[in-house]
């Protein structure tokens, strides 16, 4: 049965429209996003049995477009629709983050970066440039790496906090393994940094490391 046949109630759109798209199951979601379904599939059906195959969002929205259109009913556009979606995510807590006055807790630090990293396929290494009333300067991804790891050079992290007159740093990176346990070289790359820019009157206010659901704070671990 098509989707429109339903009860009113029940229907995805309607659903959210009554009741606010917190009241929404994934599957409900993606299906609004998908539009519509297969042959002898509703769009909710198909975005059931792609949520089971992958397991969760996080997995989901990692995919490559090859992989994404492996499963039968999904082509090259429903792959753009999420990336969109992911992107706009990311971009919507660029902007609430740039406008805020000044950074107010962990919380909203940590959901940020898991904004902002969580999608990669590749380990990626960012930076938040704070002043002295701990206002964001900016954001920036300083290097790319592969699935194990990313290089960091210091040299341009220095450079670049002179660039933004920054007096403070978040530094976070995401682990495209899922896992959002520091590793000692976190640890250890963490602390030579902090050390490094303290000699410059520049604070850094934690590492964040974003893994699948989840990010772990060094600073709230006691690490640095």
């Amino acid at each position: 049965m098509a989707i429109s046949q339903w009860p009113i109630n029940e229907r995805p759109r309607e659903k959210l429209l009554a009741k606010g798209a917190k009241s929404l199951s994934d599957a409900e979601l993606l299906a609004i996003l998908f539009r519509t379904g297969v042959k002898g599939k509703t769009a909710i059906d198909l975005a059931r049995e792609l949520l089971k195959k992958h397991k969760n969002l996080q997995t989901l929205f990692t995919l490559s477009a090859e992989k994404f259109q492996e499963f039968p009913g999904l082509g090259m556009a429903k792959y753009v629709q999420l990336q969109a979606v992911l992107e706009l995510g990311r971009r919507y807590w660029d902007e609430n983050m740039q406008r805020s006055d000044m950074i107010k807790n962990s919380t909203d630090i940590l959901q940020y970066f898991t904004a902002k990293l969580r999608g990669y396929q590749k380990e990626v290494f960012a930076c938040l440039f704070l002043d002295t009333r701990l206002q964001v300067i900016a954001y920036e991804e300083l290097f790319e790496g592969s699935l194990d790891g990313a290089n960091v050079h210091p040299r341009v992290i220095m450079q670049k906090s002179l660039e933004h007159n920054a007096s403070a740093l978040i530094f976070a990176h995401n682990h495209p393994s899922g896992i959002a346990e520091p590793s000692q070289a976190d640890k250890d790359m963490t602390l030579h940094l902090k050390s490094l820019l303290a000699g410059f009157e520049i604070r850094v206010l934690d590492h964040i490391v974003v893994g699948h659901g989840q990010a772990v704070s060094l600073a709230e671990e006691g690490l640095i």
